[in-house]
Formats: C-alpha cells, sequence, structure tokens
C-alpha cells in the first residue's frame, strides 16, 4: 500500500507529463468542485438511488468501485493543491488529528 506523500510525488509527476500541473490553484479548485459533484452523485446512487431513463441498473459492487474511484478523485485533486502551495499531506493528517482531538478534549482516543 502507498502512502500519500508517495502517492502525490507520484501524481505530481503523472499531472506534469500531461501538462495538467500548470493549471493555477484557482482553476484546480474548480476541478475539485467538479470532483466533489461526481463524489456526491455517486453517494446519492448508493443511499437513494437513480431514477433516470437514460441510466441501466447498477449492482452494488459497480457502485461501490464508482464510490472509490470519485473519492480517488477528490483526495487526488487535495493532494495536487497541497503541493502547489508545499503543504506536506502527511502534515494534513497530523493536524487534523491534532486539531480535532484539542477542540474535543479527546486526548486517549
Amino acid at each position: 500500500m502507498m502512502d500519500l506523500t508517495t502517492h502525490q510525488e507520484w501524481l505530481v509527476r503523472f499531472y506534469r507529463s500531461r501538462q495538467w500541473y500548470q493549471y493555477s490553484p484557482f482553476i484546480r479548485l474548480n476541478f475539485l468542485t467538479e470532483e466533489v459533484g461526481e463524489l456526491s452523485r455517486a453517494i446519492r446512487a448508493i443511499e437513494i438511488g437513480r431514477d433516470h431513463p437514460g441510466e441501466a441498473d447498477r449492482t452494488s459492487a459497480d457502485l461501490t468501485a464508482n464510490l472509490e474511484e470519485e473519492l480517488g478523485d477528490v483526495l487526488d485533486q487535495v493532494l495536487i493543491l497541497s503541493h502547489k502551495f508545499g503543504v506536506n499531506p502527511e502534515r494534513l493528517l497530523a493536524a487534523s488529528e491534532q486539531k480535532l482531538r484539542a477542540r474535543f478534549d479527546e486526548s486517549g482516543i
């Protein structure tokens, strides 16, 4: 299994090779918004379904695979944004945990 920093490094190389990395953080934020919309659609399909005549019924496995794909796409956009601002993704995880522990006094969890 890959850690976030290793994946971020690979992702930056991949995006640069495709000439996708040069987009500004402001434009990249729009890509993130697009991916969050696709994630929303994937979750809706799982939670309440989609009653759309142009779409075939999907199996539970298909729905889960789509959810995982969209979660990965959102994560990739966050990793690219964090790289553009020089923020280490492992630090993001540590800072998030620290903030929640301090905010809710959950040091023992």
